[in-house]
């Protein structure tokens, strides 16, 4: 009688578990979604001159808060920008950053 009902009990224990985990029953529409929020949403280029430190930080990959009051401090004492490049003046930015956030930056 124990070797009759070992089977039934596997496949009880089986339906049980799949039947009260719904996200492993519902995985193809899951995988889906992160994929649609991973696409880098297309935003117009901010304006290093105009922009505040705030909005640099959230625009800019790689730029924190700190990094973007030092461009803002940079151009209230230098001016406004003349080149994307002449980022590179500004203490803690470098090639790779400017390269990064080129596509995201305009003067």
């Amino acid at each position: 009688m124990t070797k009759s009902l070992f089977p039934a009990l596997c496949f009880t224990l089986a339906l049980g578990g799949a039947l009260g985990y719904p996200a492993l029953s519902a995985a193809e529409p899951a995988t889906d979604a992160p994929a649609a929020q991973a696409a880098p949403p297309s935003r117009e280029p901010l304006s290093i001159n105009d922009a505040s430190a705030e909005q640099l930080s959230a625009a800019m990959n790689g730029i924190g808060l700190k990094k973007a009051q030092a461009i803002v401090s940079y151009r209230e004492q230098y001016g406004p920008f003349t080149a994307i490049e002449q980022l590179k003046e500004v203490p803690g930015i470098g090639n790779a950053l400017i390269e990064r956030n080129a596509d995201r930056l305009k003067l």
